[in-house]
Formats: structure tokens, C-alpha cells, sequence
């Protein structure tokens, strides 16, 4: 069995496209076509419904395609055992929460660009029911959510974990020393939050909506690390994610409110389409935003 017609199946069925898979891999729509024949005349089954315009797999190509991610992977394990491509390289694509963005350039992703220089990252960012889009599509590799957790069979989670949100104000705020803050305290606080789509905003607004309370902001951005800085000001409260401000709390620039009735449940996901095939780019790049 070729390991190329393979490749060449794994492309199609991703792309859902035999031209698209021929202008990926830098073959004729003919090899391509060619290829696949081979391969479903080998297997004795039609790996791909062909109706119309459209390519779907079969209930056997299906089956195909998880044995076909396997051997492939296989391959790139015994290279890299025998010394061959040592170095990755290639574009990996990332649907991401703004929110990541910051958090993604750390200081561990310096050790990332140190090992693998030749990786590059593609980051595009949107609200998650468009990365997920983006992703179904393949138009991304991964996504990278902040948002309810996401269950879905048609998904592989790469990594998760439970993120915490909370309320911060600058320390002279007369809020800043309260065991607890009420709901209604919050209301004519001037308030300066992400721009509405953002996932936990829009699990904040609920919650509100729910005590029949809103909260009005006099400033929207999407720079979180700017609205940190702001708060630490004094010029308002913000509702941000943790892992966002736990440098300037543990700098004292911030304080965290406790307002036990305004929790709510976030997520950070890391998943990758089911039919996707993990390439070592793509590994190198979900062990690094998987670290805790």
C-alpha cells in the first residue's frame, strides 16, 4: 500500500475536495484522482461518495480514515527515529478566543520559537460558533475556545480546563476591601468591558439577566491586557478571565471581587476536526498551548 495515496486520502477527505487536495499537496487533479482509484481498487471499497460536485466519505472510508491517520503517523514516528526531519516545519492554523491571544504569547512560547523556528502560526480570531465554522470548513486546524464547555462527537479535545473569572477594580476602590460584593453594588460603577460577543460577557449578561440587572459599560475593547492596565487606574471595573490579570493582582495593580452570585462557568479547549490528521507541526503546537 502507498503511503502517498494514503496522504492523498487524507487530504481529500479533509478538504472534502479533490482539487483542493491536488493544490494542497502539489499534485494534478488527475494524480489525485488516480490515487484514490488505487487505493479503494486495492481496498476492494469506495472510500468517497461522488455526487455532483460534492465528496463525502463512505461509511468504510470513514473506517479507512481512522486506520490511514495511524499508519501515516506511524511513518512520521519511524523518520524521526531514524534522524529525519528533525526539523518541523510548515504553517499550522489557529481559530482563537481574543482573550488567547495574550496568554498565548507568554513566556513559555519563546521556547516554542527556539525549537521549532521554521513553524509558523497562522492566528485568526472570532467569536466561537465562526471558529468552529472556520474549522468544519478546514480552514483552521485548531480552535482554541474560551467559552462554555463543548462536548461534540464530531471534535477531538486536545486539552481543557476550568477557568475562573472574576470582577477586578484598582486597590483604592472602595470595593477592593469587601469580603463580598453584591450584584446591585456593581450597578452604578463606571464599567469597561469586552466587546459583546465575547463568550464569558455574554455568560455574565445572562446571569444577569436572570436577577433582572444589566450592567452598562462606558468602554468596549478587545485588548484585555488594556483593560487591565485601565482598571489599575482607577478608571472603572473590569470582568476578565484569570489567567489575564494574575500578573498585575499578584503586582497589587488589581484586586479580585468576590461576587459569588455573579460565577459563571468558562472554559479553555483546545480541539481539532475528528477527520483531521495530526501532523508532527500540529503536535509540536498542541503540546505547547497545552501546558497548564
Amino acid at each position: 500500500m502507498e503511503l502517498k495515496n494514503l496522504e492523498s486520502f487524507i487530504q481529500v477527505a479533509e478538504l472534502g475536495s479533490f482539487t483542493r487536495a491536488a493544490r494542497r499537496l502539489g499534485y494534478t487533479q488527475s494524480t489525485i484522482s488516480f490515487q484514490i482509484r488505487q487505493l479503494e481498487t486495492e481496498l476492494e471499497t469506495p472510500l468517497f461518495e461522488r455526487i455532483r460536485h460534492t465528496v463525502r466519505l463512505t461509511a468504510q472510508g470513514r473506517e479507512v480514515l481512522k486506520l490511514a491517520h495511524q499508519m501515516v503517523q506511524t511513518a512520521e514516528d519511524m523518520r524521526r527515529a531514524a534522524g529525519e526531519n528533525k526539523n518541523l516545519r510548515g504553517t499550522v492554523r489557529i481559530a482563537m478566543a481574543d482573550s488567547l491571544c495574550g496568554w498565548l504569547l507568554k513566556e513559555e512560547f519563546r521556547e516554542f520559537v527556539n525549537r521549532y523556528p521554521d513553524i509558523r502560526l497562522t492566528i485568526l480570531t472570532g467569536i466561537t460558533e465562526e471558529m468552529f465554522q472556520m474549522l468544519n470548513e478546514n480552514q483552521v486546524d485548531l480552535v482554541y475556545t474560551l467559552d462554555n464547555h463543548i462536548y461534540d462527537r464530531s471534535y477531538v479535545t486536545a486539552y481543557e480546563e476550568p477557568v475562573e473569572t472574576h470582577f477586578i477594580v484598582s486597590p483604592a476602590s472602595p470595593l477592593a476591601g469587601k469580603p463580598k460584593v453584591e450584584p446591585e453594588e456593581l450597578l452604578d460603577k463606571p464599567m469597561i468591558f469586552t466587546e459583546k460577543n465575547v463568550s464569558y460577557r455574554k455568560m455574565l449578561e445572562e446571569r444577569l439577566a436572570s436577577m433582572s440587572l444589566e450592567l452598562e459599560p462606558f468602554l468596549e475593547l478587545g485588548d484585555t491586557i488594556l483593560i487591565t492596565q485601565l482598571v489599575s487606574q482607577g478608571l472603572g471595573c473590569g470582568f476578565l478571565p484569570d489567567f489575564v490579570t494574575q500578573e498585575a493582582v499578584e503586582a497589587g495593580q488589581v484586586v479580585r471581587l468576590n461576587t459569588p452570585r455573579l460565577q459563571v462557568e468558562v472554559w479553555k479547549q483546545l480541539l481539532y476536526h475528528r477527520d483531521k490528521w495530526v501532523s508532527p507541526e500540529m503536535q509540536a503546537v498542541m503540546e505547547c498551548l497545552g501546558r497548564p
